[in-house]
């Protein structure tokens, strides 16, 4: 510190000497304060003598005391108590905990759970049907406490949805037997398809796994109470409970299925998204999406020809859907490309956690 008083060159900022050297601004200013008025430097409460201290024999004693028989399985709260209660007062409970702390016998005794550490899902999909993300959420009834269960299976790359069921019941059976059929249906490869979910018991389930662990699908899973995991599923259901028609509770099954089967048409055919530049889920994951932006792109021209004036930054250009869609990617910070190599690994099998 006096090195950055004495011999600080006159151009080199003090924040910066402080900086390089790794020294507190106040603490410096202060020292040079003292230096200027010739008083001797203050030292911190930790190095100086607290005159209300106990002296080392008392400490002694009460650590003595926290170790006798009666009080070696007690905190000091209780002890504290007890001693009081024999008209004995020693020091006050903080004062007990920071010599046992002092000792390293100030902790929790209990055998806790260690911290869990679970791998962040990173998923990338550059074409249709190499990443699917599914979930289930609740439909009320009129009758109050009685709930339908829709689950939903969503293409990343061009939120296509590729399947749908509705049930009176949640579990792993009916989420295995989705699958199956979706697997089918799309004629998906073994190895393709990485499967994105959160950790609801269907989805975590040990003969749901194993179901796709033979049909050689990777299984991905959001963090627990990490809802932002997952984001696509929940914008899709999302945009499906603020339709204006969405009627908030069904009367029966039959009037959910059929409200949902209008529903999804409308979302696959007709749903012009925001997230794909404006085209249809099922444009995109067709690949027509070429054709239609083709098409787009001429009426642009043809109106920047008749009124060039209106269109201040030049002639418009159809905005095609992004190259790519990525649930917390990894961004290389120099290049600013995608690390493909930390993308689409399994975090759950049959057997358990994947270490990530």
């Amino acid at each position: 510190m006096n090195t950055v008083i004495e011999q600080r060159p006159g151009r080199l900022p003090m924040s910066a000497a402080c900086v390089a050297l790794g020294l507190n601004r106040s603490s410096v200013y202060g020292r040079r304060k003292q230096a200027q008025h010739n008083q001797p430097p203050q030292r911190s409460r930790k190095e100086s003598v607290q005159p209300r201290a106990l002296s080392e024999q008392e400490c002694n004693n009460v650590v003595e005391t926290l170790h006798s028989p009666p009080y070696h399985d007690q905190p000091p709260g209780e002890v504290y108590q007890r001693l009081l209660e024999q008209g004995e007062y020693l020091c006050s409970v903080s004062t007990m905990h920071r010599l046992l702390r002092k000792q390293g016998e100030n902790g929790e005794r209990r055998a806790q759970r260690p911290t869990q550490h679970n791998a962040i899902p990173r998923l990338v999909a550059f074409a249709p049907n190499e990443v699917w993300s599914w979930d289930i959420t609740k439909l009320p009834l009129v009758r109050r406490g009685i709930y339908l269960s829709l689950y939903v299976v969503l293409d990343l790359f061009s939120r296509f949805v590729v399947a749908w069921m509705l049930s009176k019941k949640e579990n792993s059976a009916l989420s295995e037997q989705l699958m199956n059929e979706a697997v089918d249906r799309y004629d998906i490869a073994p190895g393709q398809l990485t499967l994105h979910q959160d950790r609801g018991s269907p989805m975590i389930a040990h003969g749901y796994l194993e179901s796709l662990m033979e049909l050689d699908v990777t299984c991905s899973h959001s963090r627990p109470r990490v809802s932002n995991d997952n984001p696509f599923s929940e914008s899709q259901f999302k945009t499906q409970k603020y339709q204006p028609d969405y009627p908030g509770r069904f009367d029966n099954l039959a009037h959910a299925r059929g409200w949902c089967e209008d529903y999804f048409h409308w979302y696959n055919f007709e749903h012009h998204h925001s997230g794909l530049s404006g085209f249809t889920p099922e444009q995109v994951f067709t690949g027509r999406h070429k054709a239609v932006a083709e098409q787009k792109q001429l009426a642009l021209d043809a109106r920047y020809q008749l009124n060039p004036e209106r269109f201040v930054k030049g002639s418009p250009t159809v905005r095609l859907p992004p190259e790519f869609v990525a649930i917390n990617p990894l961004i290389d910070e120099v290049s600013g490309d995608l690390l493909t190599d930390h993308v689409n690994f399994p975090t759950l099998t049959a057997a358990g956690y994947v270490p990530g």
